[in-house]
Formats: structure tokens, C-alpha cells, sequence
């Protein structure tokens, strides 16, 4: 229960959002039990940084997931992602992750390697395919 002191309304308990850092340990955590192997490529701001998610195919092709527009996302607080890159070589994920840094210094990646190119998360189309 939330101390007498802070006194949150139903509408903004249902916006909390577990920490980056957290969130990203769970990721990881769930990846290794399903056998594939995950590590942090760039840590962020352990609060509240944006998460990168490249998935490392069998072929050595990476699908790259970001974070989903807020706007495209339901009012539950649950991390949801898009795809940005499909099948691409490393170079190109390098070349989007630094640009993306360069607007964004606090953002996180994840790097998973997995048989199956299962990233872990919860993926939503892409508006524009």
C-alpha cells in the first residue's frame, strides 16, 4: 500500500514504470533461461533511458528493435517495440545505433544471440509496412 503521504490516483498508478535498469535484468534473465545468450552493449540511464534490442540470427543477420512511439502505445506502462532494421549486417545496426546515441546519450542496448531470432519482447507492426 502506498504510504499516507503520497496519495496517487488510480490513473497514475497504472503510469509507473519499472526502472530501466530492471527492466533490462529481467530481459536478459528471461533470454538465458530460453538458452539464448543476452548482454548489455551500451548501458544507460539506469532510471529511465530508451532500450535498443538487436537480435543476432544464426546467419549473422540482426534485427533491430526501438522503443514504440508513445502515442502508438496502450496506458498500461508496459514497454512495447518496433522493428527499425530486419536482416541487417552489423555495420548498418553500428551506423543506426550512432546516430541514435547521438540524439539520445542515455539509451541502453541490448544484444541477444538466439537459434530461433526470438527478441523477448513485445513487438507491435510497424505503422509504415
Amino acid at each position: 500500500m502506498w504510504p499516507p503521504s503520497v496519495r496517487l490516483t488510480p490513473s497514475a498508478r497504472t503510469k509507473l514504470r519499472l526502472r530501466t535498469d530492471f527492466w533490462i535484468a529481467a530481459l536478459i534473465r528471461r533470454a538465458q533461461q530460453a538458452g539464448a545468450f543476452a548482454t548489455i552493449a551500451r548501458k544507460g540511464a539506469s532510471e529511465s533511458g530508451a532500450i535498443f534490442v538487436a537480435v543476432y540470427r544464426p546467419d549473422r543477420s540482426i534485427d533491430l528493435y526501438a522503443p514504440a512511439p508513445q502515442a502508438m502505445l496502450d496506458d498500461d506502462g508496459e514497454r512495447r517495440f518496433m522493428p527499425v532494421l530486419a536482416g541487417a549486417d552489423a555495420l548498418a545496426v553500428a551506423d543506426r545505433m550512432d546516430s541514435e546515441t547521438r540524439f539520445d546519450s542515455d539509451l541502453w542496448q541490448v544484444d541477444i544471440d538466439d537459434n530461433e531470432g526470438r527478441p523477448f519482447i513485445e513487438v507491435i507492426p510497424d505503422p509504415m509496412a
